[in-house]
């Protein structure tokens, strides 16, 4: 199983960026995928997640502190989660990373999750 993030980089306050996350060697439909970031001295912390694909019945669910700024979606003939990140903040920049569980309820603790990709780095200047 592989899950490959892409889509950081250094964005002024109050930009937008898009992550994706393409993942293989799962059967991705069947797989909540979920958004966490991490900032130095902090731990991982959940910021989004999808349950299959809201035409199948799924659910999306925030943080509180992304709710209305950030919005998860997911192409499962892409095999692909993204991540749309609007009205970015300097307290968004983060490592943020992808992950995915077998399950169909979405889960916000990190460990509750099966796989993982690489991080990427989302830097917000002030």
């Amino acid at each position: 199983v592989q899950l490959q993030a892409s889509g950081g980089g250094l964005v002024e306050a109050g930009g937008s960026l898009r992550l994706s996350c393409v993942a293989s060697g799962l059967p991705f439909s069947t797989y909540v995928m979920g958004w966490f970031r991490q900032a130095p001295g902090k731990e991982r912390e959940f910021v989004a997640g999808t349950s299959r694909g809201v035409w199948s019945g799924g659910t999306t669910y925030y943080a509180d502190s992304v709710k209305g700024r950030f919005t998860i979606s997911r192409d499962n003939r892409l095999n692909t989660a993204y991540l749309q990140m609007n009205s970015l903040t300097p307290e968004d920049t983060a490592a943020y990373y992808c992950a995915a569980k077998a399950s169909t309820r979405i889960a916000t603790i990190w460990h509750d999750y099966d796989y993982w990709g690489q991080g990427t780095l989302v830097t917000v200047s002030s």
